[in-house]
């Protein structure tokens, strides 16, 4: 059976052709939920028996669990069981006038890294391109403002299931009309995704999960490190953005005494000067999850880091976390339900571009 979101045109046409509709009812429904991105009973010029037809043969394939509500209404937590009892998260972040939703790629993640949650919880499967699809679709229902922006930084590693991922990019741009630009794949480093993000036609913005300087820092933090060291990460990133033209992010967990040094700084902007138009540091003060020791920088430990940067001219700002009141910030998504625990990733941003 058909997933609603993994459901091409061709397989709607298909369905309406045999039982004998007209061919304008395929345009009908597939503006109705990928244009006008309306939930499928909300679809009122196509009949009620059609539609129930039609959510028989296409059915949605995420079951929400928990759905929690935090910053004044602004930021949505949605826990989703889906196929072989995963559970899986989204967050939908609101602003005045737009809306971003960050998607998971994985049911868990296999990178370890120790400082996240999701790694801590383990893996379990990769997402499909509908699932994929879906979250941005379900989040859309629950948004007045229309979403802009997509950021693959929810549970999993996007680039160690590049097909399902770069299929969805596709079909978030072709069908849903997110600007490719407007679509953010991050990654701890997984360097053949990376190549092959670069060779990938979309111009999607590219995030590297950096979180160290040196290759001893960071295995003790991304354990991947040992397979892909800074200096490897750093040339596909570097190849990016030479062939997209693009800025790169890199997103910098902030661990209180542990990579937060103005040194530290000083080798980290080494590390990214000269990059084609020019690479970007995302700051992000740790949240606590179970697993892990470590504590947040402290404001004045981060304004200082961040003018480090900028003085050896790397851009540098530092992110506001939204969603601490449901648990909803970076590295610190986690919902329980009965025994089962799901957690999402550290590097959840809301992008302005």
């Amino acid at each position: 059976m058909t997933g609603r979101y993994a459901m091409t045109r061709e397989d709607l046409d298909a369905a309406l052709s045999e039982w004998g509709e007209p061919r304008y009812r395929g345009t009908q429904v597939w503006e109705g939920l990928f244009v006008q991105r309306r939930p499928l009973e909300e679809i009122t010029s196509v009949g009620r028996a059609l539609r129930e037809r039609l959510a028989q043969r296409f059915p949605e394939t995420l079951h929400p669990t928990v759905v929690r509500t935090g910053d004044d209404g602004m930021t949505v937590k949605f826990l989703w069981r889906a196929e072989g009892d995963v559970q899986i998260e989204t967050v939908l972040m609101r602003s005045p006038g737009r809306a971003t939703v960050c998607v998971s790629s994985q049911a868990g993640c296999a990178m370890g890294c120790t400082f996240c949650a999701t790694g801590q919880a383990g893996f379990e499967r990769h997402l499909s391109v509908g699932e994929i699809v879906e979250q941005v679709a379900r989040a859309q229902h629950a948004a007045p403002e229309r979403v802009g922006n997509v950021v693959f930084m929810g549970m999993g590693e996007p680039l160690a299931n590049p097909d399902a991922v770069l299929a969805a990019c596709e079909r978030l741009n072709a069908d849903l009309g997110i600007s490719a630009r407007h679509i953010t794949v991050s990654t701890v480093g997984v360097v053949p995704g990376m190549e092959r993000l670069a060779a990938f036609p979309l111009p999607v913005t590219l995030a590297v999960s950096l979180h160290a300087p040196d290759d001893e820092l960071r295995t003790r933090l991304v354990p991947l490190d040992a397979r892909y060291p800074i200096v490897s990460v750093l040339a596909a990133a570097r190849d990016y953005a030479a062939r997209k033209g693009r800025r790169v992010s890199f997103e910098y967990a902030c661990i209180a005494e542990v990579n937060d040094r103005i040194d530290q700084a000083e080798q980290l902007a080494g590390l990214l000067v000269g990059f084609r138009g020019g690479a970007h540091v995302n700051l992000i003060p740790l949240n606590p999850t179970g697993g892990f020791t470590g504590t947040a920088s402290s404001p004045g430990r981060l304004a200082v880091f961040a003018k480090a940067l900028r003085d050896h001219g790397v851009n540098a700002t530092i992110r506001r976390n939204r969603g601490t009141d449901i648990d909803a910030a970076c590295g610190q998504l986690r919902a329980r339900v009965g025994s089962a625990e799901t957690a999402s990733g550290p590097d959840r941003v809301d992008p302005q571009e």
